[in-house]
């Protein structure tokens, strides 16, 4: 992802036309930045950037200013075709937004290792077995954003990262055995971070809380939670307090249903054994 003045993220076309409406709004409204920020929660400083499209807006940011700037819902409607960083699907961004500020991080996949856990060669294969094909230049901003992404474990060492992973996701041995035996070392290597937490859903399993599918969920700095669901060519971002909480009483349920983490790790170990 290019990098633009201090740092920040360069600028796109859909970011610099939603602060363009921002700053359209705040002006009808007669404000001035640091009134709106006074607002709105946030520093004149976040609203400068939002408005020159340097900085993504978050949910918690577009919702105080829909309230503060008339509820029009242009703003909520701009939110969904921003566009930042290359490598990152289209419905994937907002989640990612909101991955990178949250407090609580839960994810249960039973398809591949999550993306925040993967190694560049299993990745890549992923990537490889791609439909329609991907080019060169595709593979590479995607691994390019996943690398950065998993940026979040080390440089974010306050949020509570939380892992379930089927078993069979271990013994498919995507990639061949010495890209799994990575795999698996990487994993390991992980479960030594103290705000990662790394459980296995054992392959026999006679109940199972789990069995409609991959979700991820997380809390943000203000204690509100999302959650998101992904399909081939499509995700969902979930905000709805009612389906939020079922879908976090789901995942404490498979967290009493799957490995404690000692006997995950002595799982992964075996597994990697065997390889």
């Amino acid at each position: 992802m290019a990098t633009g003045i201090g740092g920040e993220p360069e600028s796109s076309d859909s970011l610099r036309t939603f602060g363009a409406v921002v700053q359209a709004l705040r002006e009808h409204h007669g404000l001035t930045r640091e009134e709106l920020g006074d607002l709105v929660g946030f520093s004149k400083h976040t609203i400068a950037s939002v408005e020159l499209g340097r900085r993504m807006p978050d949910i918690d940011f577009v919702e105080a200013a829909e309230a503060v700037l008339g509820n029009t819902s242009a703003l909520r409607k701009a939110l969904e075709h921003l566009e930042r960083q290359p490598g990152l699907a289209a419905w994937f961004r907002r989640w990612a937004e909101l991955e990178r500020q949250a407090i609580t991080l839960h994810t249960y996949e039973c398809r591949m290792i999550p993306g925040l856990l993967q190694t560049e060669a299993y990745a890549r294969q992923l990537f490889l077995d791609e439909l329609p094909f991907l080019t060169d230049e595709q593979i590479e901003a995607n691994w390019a954003a996943r690398a950065e992404r998993q940026r979040l474990l080390r440089e974010r060492p306050n949020t509570a990262f939380s892992f379930i992973i089927e078993e069979q996701v271990f013994l498919r041995r995507t990639g061949g055995t010495e890209v799994m035996r990575e795999a698996i070392d990487h994993i390991l290597g992980l479960t030594q971070l103290r705000n990662v937490e790394i459980q296995i859903m054992p392959l026999v399993r006679e109940s199972h809380a789990g069995l409609h599918g991959p979700m991820q969920l997380l809390e943000t700095p203000k204690h509100k939670w999302f959650a998101y669901m992904e399909a081939p060519e499509c995700g969902v971002l979930i905000s709805d307090p009612k389906s939020v909480s079922a879908l976090n009483g789901r995942y404490a349920r498979m967290r009493s249903q799957a490995l404690t983490f000692q006997d995950s790790v002595s799982l992964l170990e075996r597994i990697r054994g065997d390889l």
